[in-house]
């Protein structure tokens, strides 16, 4: 999974309008994305049509702000830049969970 760097707009644009994206807000200290984390590269695999994005929510507070993502760890999938939805909250997420937010996009 690629990390964003300090992202703009204009770039994120670029990025999610690329075929189908999931965005992985995250941060560094925060404990139930560590819970997560390992669990990431297998969701990647079971859902390779998607590209995944690690974006790191300090280093990104205007664009996490931008998009109304103010608990972490969260998930916002694109398809062509288009969002087609959101599992955007601060509870802890399992595995099981983010698939089944996956599996369900339309």
């Amino acid at each position: 999974m690629e990390k964003l760097p300090v992202i703009k707009d204009d770039q994120l644009i670029d990025k999610i309008g690329q075929g189908k994206v999931v965005l992985f807000f995250t941060a560094g200290w925060c404990p139930d994305c560590r819970f997560i984390k390992p669990a990431v590269p297998e969701i990647e695999q079971d859902f390779a049509d998607y590209t995944f994005y690690t974006v790191d929510r300090d280093e990104n507070i205007d664009l996490a702000a931008e998009l109304n993502v103010f608990g972490i760890p969260s998930f916002i999938a694109y398809d062509h830049g288009k969002e087609i939805g959101r599992l955007v909250n601060k509870d802890r997420k399992t595995k099981e969970q983010v698939e089944d937010f996956l599996r369900n996009l339309k």
